[in-house]
């Protein structure tokens, strides 16, 4: 059986959250499913199950992003969330920061088959993208790091007023009381963790957010 007859069926759900986005949603996650194991981007346990806990586990995010605004994705990796996020979120300008040459390949190369306009791929470290200091609207990132060490690398892209949209696991309370340190010293306000996408989705993503003064 081949990487895509594995692909997990597309759940009812997906064609809701994506809208005029869902072909490109069902590319992306034919790509993934077929190119992903091989080239380091995701487990060999994880095409089953690629649709439930990747590809919707992202886009139910979609809505808490400023429309017309310009968002960061620390660490894109596979395009989880970022080029989901850019799918579902044709509105909003996707700076996709990732410092591994292999998964910027990538990247790029999705950013041109699925013709998102709206996504610039950076081939740098969060920490070392003084470019964009202070110039994002929002920062997301996902299976990055720990809060603690995530706050530094993401908070300084961040405007004065703008968001942290972090996507987090079960521990994300934990993670923020771990924190606390980081939060004062980047002077986070509103750090909050919210449950999304229940009743939408089959497993709720959790979000830290924070506004970054």
């Amino acid at each position: 059986m081949s990487a895509l007859d594995a692909l997990e069926p597309e759940p009812a759900e997906a064609a809701a959250l994506f809208g005029e986005g869902i072909e490109r949603a069902r590319a992306f996650a034919r790509a993934l499913a077929e190119h992903g194991e091989e080239r380091g981007l995701i487990g060999p346990q994880e095409v089953p199950r690629l649709w439930s806990r990747h590809i919707l586990n992202s886009a139910v995010a979609a809505p808490l992003f400023p429309a017309g605004g310009r968002v960061g994705d620390v660490g894109s990796g596979a395009g989880l969330p970022g080029i989901v996020l850019a799918i579902a979120r044709p509105d909003v300008q996707w700076v996709l920061i990732e410092p591994m040459e292999r998964r910027t390949i990538w990247l790029n190369e999705q950013v041109d088959a699925l013709g998102l306009e709206n996504v610039v791929v950076e081939r740098t470290r969060a920490e070392e993208s003084g470019r964009y200091e202070g110039m994002l609207d929002a920062v997301t990132a996902r299976a990055v790091s720990a809060l603690r060490t995530l706050i530094p690398w993401t908070a300084p892209l961040v405007r004065d007023g703008g968001e942290l949209i972090l996507l987090k696991g079960h521990n994300a309370p934990t993670e923020v009381d771990a924190a606390a340190k980081a939060i004062r010293k980047y002077k986070l306000s509103d750090v909050r963790v919210e449950v999304i996408g229940e009743g939408v989705v089959a497993e709720p993503t959790r979000v830290v957010r924070a506004i970054v003064r």
